[in-house]
């Protein structure tokens, strides 16, 4: 409601002689006040602060000259990062509003932070806007961050809870991690330079230490507590680092300048180390896999040579039955050799009808005892041939017989001579292939003998 209504309003009232109750104005005041006053910002120092059982803050903000009663509901106060005390300086946003009850005159406060933070505030927000106009936040400027590197940097104090934060998760997930530590200053004046010698330098060593990423880190705390991670120098050294950045500022709910130019923004300093780590589990069961596939492997692979070895040994004849198969070769060569002369002799027989037939017609009787006395001649000589022929195939084949069975392994067992093994299985051709103690297979004509060699004698 403008001021000119407000007095359209008074005037009205007047005229009309309306009586308002004491509600009733507090209630107008407190519309006009929350109507024209919905957005306020003060700074003043905190007094008289009361936290009853209900959660609602209740202060007093003062200055040198004045002060105003002041009151934060529960549902807003949660929010708050810091606890309010008397005596501290703070700059509260809300709204002014009257108390009904008692037409005290308040500021609603919906947000409050500490004095300075304002400042740091807008520095923050105008930094966040320049570099993200110069393209530092793009992904992809934005280098790839693993969880198997061997050597990493951490960029922190050495004296706070985060470096022992970081060192605990990598103790337990993966303790062949080798961490080095560049301490730094990470509060105060002196900690951005720190900060950004610190990157420089682990850069610049990288090679030479083996490094392959970086953590930089702090605990939580104000925004001006963090204000070292929200300078520009910092930012730009972490958006030019060849070495991988894993940004890890303070809780969850904080975010610094140099969460948003590192390559990964991690929660807290724990969840950096978890990120940037592999569970040791994850390593024993990825070996116990690798050892299980070798092992399937090595056991197809014996069943392989197995089934080839059983193949082999089926195939292998002994000399016995090798010469079985030649003496069925050579009576079925027998049969097909006297097969083929009786079908000789009767085809000659019927030759000799034929003729006999034609001489008997023709009745030369000298001609035809003449005829058959070559004839059988010539029937005596083929006979003998043959049965030459066929002695000396035999005689070939009993000389084949007697000298495989003389080469025979199993004729040499049969006269008292036996194959000794090693320990290894294979035939012992000379004492350098045991040793004392060693235990040895004789294989005889008829039967096995295991041995302990006692003595070796060399001839």
């Amino acid at each position: 409601m403008s001021s000119q209504q407000e007095f359209h309003t008074s005037k009205s009232l007047q005229n009309d002689r309306t009586i308002l109750s004491v509600s009733d104005l507090n209630q107008l005041a407190r519309s006009l006040l929350e109507q024209n006053f919905s957005k306020v910002v003060v700074e003043g120092e905190i007094s008289n602060f009361a936290m009853p059982s209900s959660g609602h803050w209740y202060l007093t903000l003062k200055d040198r000259k004045a002060q105003i009663r002041c009151a934060m509901f529960s549902s807003r106060n949660r929010s708050v990062r810091f606890q309010p005390k008397n005596g501290l300086a703070i700059t509260a946003y809300g709204k002014l509003s009257i108390y009904g009850s008692r037409g005290d005159y308040q500021l609603i406060i919906d947000n409050m932070e500490e004095a300075g933070e304002g400042a740091l505030r807008r520095a923050f927000d105008e930094l966040k806007n320049k570099l993200l106009a110069e393209g530092l936040f793009s992904e992809e400027l934005k280098k790839a961050v693993f969880s198997n590197y061997r050597h990493i940097g951490v960029i922190t104090s050495k004296t706070g809870a985060a470096l022992q934060d970081i060192l605990s998760v990598f103790a337990r997930r993966s303790p062949s991690t080798k961490i080095t530590l560049l301490p730094v200053s990470v509060q105060g004046a002196e900690a951005p330079s720190e900060i950004v010698r610190a990157i420089e330098l682990a850069n610049k060593l990288s090679s030479k230490l083996g490094l392959e990423s970086l953590i930089v880190a702090r605990g939580g705390g104000s925004l001006e507590d963090l204000q070292a991670f929200n300078e520009e120098s910092v930012a730009r050294a972490i958006s030019n680092s060849e070495l991988p950045i894993t940004s890890a500022v303070g809780h969850e709910i904080d975010y610094t300048i140099a969460d948003f130019v590192a390559d990964l923004r991690a929660p807290t300093p724990s969840a950096a180390a978890e990120v940037l780590s592999t569970d040791q589990d994850d390593y024993y069961e990825y070996l116990h896999n690798i050892i299980a596939s070798l092992n399937n492997r090595i056991e197809d692979r014996i069943d392989f040579v197995k089934q080839r070895l059983d193949m082999l040994t089926s195939r292998l004849k002994s000399p016995g039955k090798k010469l079985q198969e030649h003496a069925q070769d050579l009576d079925r060569l027998e049969s097909q050799i006297l097969l083929l002369i009786k079908n000789q002799i009767n085809k000659k027989q019927s030759e000799i009808n034929f003729f006999k037939q034609s001489i008997l017609s023709k009745s030369p009787q000298n001609k035809i005892n003449w005829d058959l006395s070559k004839l059988e001649t010539s029937r005596k000589i083929l006979i003998k041939s043959l049965n030459n022929y066929l002695d000396r195939n035999k005689s070939a084949l009993a000389s084949l017989s007697r000298s495989l069975e003389g080469v025979s392994p199993l004729s040499t067992l049969d006269r008292g001579y036996s194959i000794t093994y090693g320990p290894k299985l294979s035939p012992i051709k000379s004492t350098d292939s045991v040793k004392v103690g060693d235990k040895i297979r004789s294989h005889l004509h008829k039967g096995n003998i295991e041995s302990i060699v006692s003595k070796i004698e060399n001839l």
